[in-house]
């Protein structure tokens, strides 16, 4: 007999995962590069014993930055492409005064 999953059950599902997703963008965004440079100094510099936990968040770490480096440099791609952000924010608001940017 299969198990019903109602609404309520299957949306704080959701919400939890959204979470964990959300935790796992953070962790990774603040993290890649302390353990992509860390984890070989920890290993051959301190003689930390090896750990397979470790070694997975290290790839991890370099899939993630070899990714950032072909966004940025291959691809080229921005948020603004050819201009800032704030010259494109003043040519859609048709001023050219800096104290009207923050309204």
């Amino acid at each position: 007999m299969p198990c019903k999953v109602n609404k309520e059950t299957k949306e704080e599902w959701m919400h939890e995962l959204r979470h964990l997703y959300g935790a796992g963008i953070l962790f990774f965004y603040y993290a890649k590069w302390p353990i992509l440079l860390g984890l070989p100094a920890m290993y051959y510099g301190l003689d930390y014993p090896h750990n397979i936990v470790l070694d997975i968040l290290w790839i991890w770490s370099l899939v993630l930055v070899l990714k950032d480096f072909y966004v940025w440099f291959i691809l080229k791609k921005s948020y603004c492409e050819n201009t800032s952000c704030k010259t494109e924010k003043r040519k859609q608001n048709g001023r050219n005064h800096t104290e009207n940017e923050n309204q």
